[in-house]
């Protein structure tokens, strides 16, 4: 073997040695915490689409999304949503949000910013248009609920409130407090 040889080996087994050793000294040691969770153990989506069906197992309904990112193992977050009814429910609404949240457990949905619930089979053959900010959706039982300030618009009349309870499959809405409307002939 040459000396050139044997400079090159020895050389590489020091740099192996040695980067072994820095990488040994930045790991953990018993009792210390990593401060974050390195591998996210979720996943991200674009373009989603979540079927939910009902107890007989057929499509109940879906969320299309922009994005859907699996926050914790238990906890789903949406941008972008719109979610419908399958054709064979019947029920003619569409509810679209800038962001959602769907939980491991809950059959509601959580929904954020901008929310607009459109029924297609309104009163004289209008559209029905929900407005708010925050909007609880449980599609299995067919019901929308929020606190927050509402809008209800079906053609020229509006009414707003604070607080409402809807009932999509029937298309009957209780307003809570605070009622003003406008409705024009």
């Amino acid at each position: 073997m040459s000396p050139r040889t044997l400079t090159l080996i020895i050389v590489l087994s020091i740099a192996a040695v040695g980067s072994w050793y820095l990488a040994r000294s930045k790991q953990p040691q018993d009792g210390e915490t990593v401060p974050y969770d390195p591998v996210h153990q979720g996943y991200y989506l674009k373009s989603a689409r979540i079927l939910g069906t009902g107890e007989d197992g057929r499509l109940l309904y879906e969320i299309e999304a922009e994005n859907a990112v699996q926050e914790e193992k238990s906890r789903i977050e949406f941008t972008g949503v719109r979610i419908r009814y399958s054709p064979g429910t019947n029920v003619p609404w569409i509810v679209h949000a800038d962001e959602a949240t769907l939980r491991e457990g809950s059959p509601r949905i959580a929904l954020r910013g901008h929310v607009r619930a459109v029924g297609t089979s309104g009163a004289d053959g209008q559209d029905t248009e929900i407005r708010t900010q925050y909007l609880e959706f449980d599609p299995e039982r067919y019901v929308v609920e929020t606190d927050e300030r509402v809008q209800i618009r079906v053609g020229a009349r509006s009414l707003t409130a604070t607080g409402m309870l809807a009932s999509l499959n029937d298309s009957k809405v209780v307003l809570k407090s605070n009622v003003r409307g406008k409705i024009a002939p």
